[in-house]
């Protein structure tokens, strides 16, 4: 199906600004959207967002920022007084060209009227062609910086004839007559108007145009922030963060998977095989090699020391479910209790909200917590098991019970010890870490999402 020219430029570039906003859009999905386009053009603002939205939005995360970028992008109220016009791009609507490197401004090359006749007319149809043409011209999508807001604004009403219509303002201020100062003053109250309106444009065009990079450097200052400093504003937006990080382990993993269960070429065997043939490998030997899942035991501190971080390792251990299919995972404060459960079979949200209600912000006992999970759970830990514990091993002067942790060990493939608290602070007060490490594999500071990314690919990738 053939694309129309008119409808193509401004569907480009909102897949282009889509893209950069962080939405994953194939080369088939935007011929998909274009053809959609085709079919029912710009003028219907809401069926044009729905119909895009089930092209280009797969999940809940990626339906949010398509609805927020659609808005931005497709908002035409910069002279409607609130009021928005069609969404079909003005300037192509009104069929007004592309931009023209050699054209001084937008009026010039469009053969329309000019800056001033349509602000005498207060034309705000055509004005918003006119200012998106200028846009273009300008470069607004390549716009990265809050400081360059003034110079592109400048830059934009500069190619709509600007100076212009100041000079235009001038004569007419110097003739003196009352007609003359009078539309003067009108004139001049709709200048000031116009360039509030692509101050409004070039802003939006920032949040558009910048907004990758913006989402990227976001990201990686969350991911390197300590979790206790998270601003609970920032809430979702780490959920989001945690679920990207589990689905990427997950890939990665999976891959690795692979390639390690079908092993490296047996290069005498595959000869030997196609001595038939001339030494031609049509037939190929591989090294197997058996590799089992990971076995894994979390242990995830949910006290009141360690309460807000707790909510964000139960974010990550939720996520983990689907990298591991063995895993099973327990919460503690004074005792321990399995919560597999509710982070298989409910939301985030809920198994947050539940596991916090029963088990969290009490007084911590490591002590208690152990001597309940070696009643419990110790039958099930075998050579083959990883026991990862998340928690600041501060049991409040209680008996640490480092001789149950020591059996662990002796039981499990490998203890690894995550905690939140810096080095520093370990051994200070009622810190037993010094204590508990000895038994220990691993023990690390693990206190932002970098950390945790770090330790748990490391896990995945250490062969078992």
């Amino acid at each position: 199906m053939p694309i129309r020219a008119g409808a193509s430029e401004p569907l480009r570039r909102f897949l282009q600004v889509a893209r950069g906003a962080g939405l994953r859009i194939s080369a088939a999905e935007g011929i998909d959207a274009a053809r959609a386009v085709d079919l029912i053009g710009f003028a219907d603002r809401t069926m044009l967002k729905d119909t895009l939205g089930l092209v280009l939005a797969k999940t809940a995360d990626e339906k949010v920022l398509y609805d927020e970028t659609f808005e931005l992008y497709f908002r035409r109220d910069e002279f409607a007084g609130g009021q928005s016009a069609k969404t079909e791009s003005v300037a192509e609507a009104r069929g007004v060209p592309g931009p023209t490197p050699d054209a001084p401004n937008a009026a010039e090359h469009t053969g329309e009227p000019s800056l001033s006749e349509l602000l005498e007319r207060d034309d705000r149809a055509a004005l918003a062609a006119a200012l998106e043409v200028a846009a273009r011209e300008a470069g607004i999508e390549k716009i990265r910086l809050l400081t360059q807001k003034n110079l592109y604004t400048r830059r934009i009403l500069d190619r709509m004839g600007l100076r212009e219509i100041e000079e235009a303002l001038e004569a007419m201020r110097s003739r003196g007559t009352p007609e003359d100062d009078a539309r003067a003053q009108a004139l001049a109250e709709r200048i000031e108007r116009l360039w509030d309106s692509v101050r409004d444009f070039v802003e939006r065009g920032l949040m558009l145009y910048a907004r990758g990079e913006t989402e990227q450097f976001r990201e990686r200052l969350l991911k390197s922030t300590r979790l206790a400093n998270i601003d609970r504003s920032q809430h979702e937006r780490m959920r989001v963060l945690v679920r990207k990080m589990a689905k990427r382990l997950a890939t990665r993993y999976a891959v690795k998977r692979r390639r390690r269960q079908r092993g490296h070429l047996d290069i005498r065997r595959t000869l030997r095989r196609n001595m038939g043939w001339g030494g031609v490998p049509f037939i190929t030997a591989w090294k197997q090699k058996r590799i089992d899942k990971p076995r894994v035991m979390v242990l995830c501190d949910v006290s009141g020391s360690v309460a807000w971080v707790a909510q964000f390792l139960l974010m990550f251990i939720y996520a983990l479910t689907e990298v591991l299919a063995d895993i099973r995972s327990f919460a503690y404060s004074g005792s321990l209790v399995e919560v597999s459960d509710a982070l298989e079979k409910q939301t985030i949200d809920e198994a947050i909200a539940h596991i916090m209600t029963t088990v969290g912000f009490g007084s911590s006992n490591y002590g208690a917590a152990l001597a309940d999970f070696e009643d419990g759970w110790m039958e099930h830990v075998t050579n083959k098991t990883t026991v990862i514990i998340l928690g600041d091993a501060r049991g409040n002067g209680t008996d640490p019970r480092t001789d149950i942790v020591d059996r662990v060990a002796q039981r499990a493939k490998r203890i690894v010890w995550l905690n939140p608290e810096p080095r520093s602070a370990w051994g200070t007060g009622d810190s037993d870490m010094y204590r508990y490490a000895p038994y220990c594999n691993l023990v690390r500071v693990c206190n932002t999402l970098d950390d945790l990314e770090r330790v748990i690919t490391g896990l995945l990738e250490t062969p078992n």
